[in-house]
């Protein structure tokens, strides 16, 4: 799961009375109110606010998710749209670049035209719309749900995070434990989201269900998605009745001209990089653009990296640990895609006499998060100033990447002899998880330390692009799984793993020179 992050807090002033309307307290345009320090651990009750919101928005997105791909590659007498792996891959690789694309856009609305409270409501709305649309059972609802999901999502995600961060005044001490609190909600909302939206798309119980109620069962898919959407409805209603604590944040910029022609040209900007790689997938001919994901970068940081100014030798930094990011995602973000349908066509799926959806994999990325981020943030503490360097955590995180994908080699290889123990999947997500928790929160707040006061928001633009590039390489990739040959899978998860694996001794050489372009900072 990726990290939320926030901008930084709002001023207090003194608050003006209550409205008696839960929506309008939400939605109106408050001068502020004292910071709220009367919630759970002494934190502001809008931390609960935010937290269940997110969570059930995760929950959604999770929760679809986990059936994106199975739902495609079905065959039409199975409720399916009968897609081949290439073409279900790039689809999905397109949709989770765009969830994260549009997050850039999405921050400029709010900072600029609705303010943040408004915005996430809207994305709420907007998302929750989208996930219905995916339960209508046809072709054009399924990509019309998918484009207003990523639109709802673009909104909300990066601005309830900064929400978040605006709850706590400068210096508060509790901010962090705040974070870490909504970050719980994020994979609790991730765990609980396939093991729901799994049972009624895959189950036989709830297919014997169905048909006992008369209904056809090879719909349950779209009873998943309506599910997804359910769970963001529920977001927006504990949004909206407890939206009063949260007048202090989130508000809509003081009347006046709005810029609307920067408002333009960044979503050209956004258009045209979905136009370039769209190309890229659609034409062969054109396979060559995705090369420039990482050339472009590396030229970038050698421009920057010589400069003499600090703040260009900062940016030089930003852009490694960018393009760290993209390799990393391009490769954790399969999880949807390449080991879903590893998890589905490959893998026993029955624990004890028991049959499980295959969607139920999806979840236990989430339950090793929650199990060890209280580790490894016991461990930073407990190690202080002599923890590892922000590079050397992100080459340890692009290391236990490529140890994930060489645990499957073997597992890929068993399956000549038939369907291989889940263990293997638990295994990878393992794995996987340590990396991210290496990589993610640690990259989230470098961002913020090394970006200049004026360029935040174009570094955090950086950021969010390096996590739709990935995604969206992700789905090339998945389009070379195959099931039917045990060593050609060998081979492909060998490759990936090799790749990653060359990308983290090339971060370890470049540690000493990365931490040189941080200037001092940790």
């Amino acid at each position: 799961m990726v990290f939320g992050f926030a901008l930084g807090p709002a001023p207090a002033t003194l608050a003006p009375p209550m409205s008696s309307s839960p929506a309008a307290a939400l939605l109106s345009v408050a001068p502020g109110d004292l910071p709220d320090m009367a919630g759970l651990g002494g934190h502001p009750r809008g931390l609960t606010t935010l937290f269940f919101t997110e969570m059930w928005e995760r929950f959604s997105y999770y929760g679809m998710r986990a059936l994106l791909v199975y739902f495609m590659v079905a065959p039409v007498a199975a409720g399916g749209l009968a897609y081949d792996n290439r073409k279900a891959g790039i689809i999905y690789g397109t949709y989770t670049m765009c969830v994260y694309m549009l997050c850039i856009p999405g921050g400029f609305v709010a900072d600029n035209f609705l303010g943040g409270r408004r915005s996430v409501f809207c994305g709420g709305l907007i998302i929750a719309l989208g996930h219905f649309t995916l339960a209508l059972p046809s072709e054009a609802a399924f990509f019309g749900g998918l484009v207003l999901i990523t639109f709802g999502t673009g909104l909300l995600k990066p601005n309830i995070s900064s929400m978040v961060g605006s709850l706590y005044p400068p210096g508060d001490p509790r901010r962090d434990g705040g974070f870490s609190l909504f970050y719980m909600g994020i994979n609790l909302g991730a765990f609980n989201g396939p093991l729901i939206t799994g049972w009624l798309a895959q189950s036989d119980e709830f297919k014997r269900l169905l048909a006992g109620w008369g209904l056809d069962p090879v719909h349950s898919w779209h009873w998943g998605f309506a599910a997804a959407g359910v769970g963001m409805t529920l977001g927006l209603v504990v949004y909206l009745i407890t939206g009063r604590r949260l007048v202090q944040v989130g508000r809509p910029p003081a009347a006046g001209t709005r810029p609307w022609r920067p408002l333009g040209l960044v979503l050209l900007g956004a258009a045209a990089v979905l136009a370039v790689v769209l190309l890229s997938d659609l034409n062969p001919d054109f396979a060559w653009i995705r090369y420039g994901y990482v050339v472009l970068p590396v030229l970038a940081i050698l421009w920057f990296g010589f400069q003499v100014s600090l703040d260009a030798k900062r940016i030089a930094a930003v852009l490694v640990f960018s393009l760290a990011a993209v390799v990393f995602w391009a490769i954790f973000e399969q999880a949807g895609s390449t080991i879903a349908l590893f998890g589905d066509q490959l893998t026993r799926t029955e624990v004890l006499g028991y049959r499980f959806p295959s969607a139920w994999f999806q979840s236990v990325n989430s339950v090793f998060v929650i199990l060890l981020a209280p580790v490894f943030g016991w461990l930073w503490v407990r190690l202080g100033a002599n923890q590892p360097s922000a590079p050397f955590k992100f080459t340890l995180g692009l290391g236990f990447l490529a140890l994930s994908f060489l645990l499957m080699v073997p597992a890929a290889r068993l399956t000549i002899e038939g369907r291989v123990s889940p263990l293997w999947i638990v295994g990878l997500f393992f794995l996987q998880t340590v990396g991210e928790l290496l990589l993610s929160p640690v990259g989230l707040s470098t961002m913020t330390k090394l970006a200049p006061p004026k360029l935040l928001g174009l570094i955090m633009g950086i950021w969010f692009l390096a996590d739709a590039l990935g995604n969206q390489l992700a789905g090339v990739l998945a389009g070379e799984f195959t099931s039917t040959d045990g060593n050609v899978l060998a081979a492909f998860f060998l490759k990936q793993a090799l790749w990653v694996g060359v990308a983290a001794v090339a971060l370890l050489a470049g540690v000493p020179w990365v931490k040189k372009l941080m200037g001092g900072v940790k």
